[in-house]
């Protein structure tokens, strides 16, 4: 494995790194699943900083301060609802990816999680969404030696062995 990639079983808002990332909804507000323990963990504050942004697109990326988490920032990126891959699902998972590391990188974050995007409420299929994430972040890394570390969290046993089986890509 890349030195500088790793994939943990785990809770994504314990994570001392400079960054994680928030699987999202489009209004930035808040949700379910990692994006309300996110929120949670991070404390009112981070609420009142997404009320500030206007949203965000699927498959773009906007950054906000950690607050209480032990992560520096939050790279918000919002993934797609899984329509049969008719609507351009793949590309706009890729995306998200490819535009958390490039807002990271403008922002001197050398060290980033990753939660599953889009595999929980939004329904993309886990095999395909973990080949993706894992694609799109070597992509990157082999043109940026900046990184450090990119971690992907994943919360459940399942998504952990799916993301190991996924790496021998």
């Amino acid at each position: 494995m890349n030195s500088r990639l790793e994939i943990i079983q785990g809770d994504i808002t314990k994570l001392n790194v400079d960054a994680i990332v928030n699987a999202a909804n489009t209004s930035l507000l808040g949700g379910g699943g990692v994006d309300g323990a996110i929120h949670r963990a991070a404390g009112p504050e981070l609420l009142v900083e997404c009320k500030t942004i206007g949203g965000c697109p699927t498959g773009e990326a906007r950054l906000t301060e950690g607050y209480n988490l032990p992560a520096n920032f939050v790279i918000h990126t919002v993934g797609p609802i899984w329509y049969g891959g008719k609507n351009k699902e793949e590309a706009l998972l890729r995306d998200c990816y490819r535009n958390s590391m490039v807002l990271a990188d403008e922002n001197d974050i050398r060290t980033i999680a990753f939660p599953n995007i889009s595999t929980g409420v939004y329904h993309f299929p886990k095999e395909l969404a973990a080949e993706i994430a894992i694609r799109a972040v070597q992509g990157f890394l082999e043109n940026n030696e900046k990184f450090k570390k990119v971690i992907f969290c994943c919360f459940d046993e399942e998504n952990y062995f799916i993301y190991k089986d996924s790496y021998v890509l």
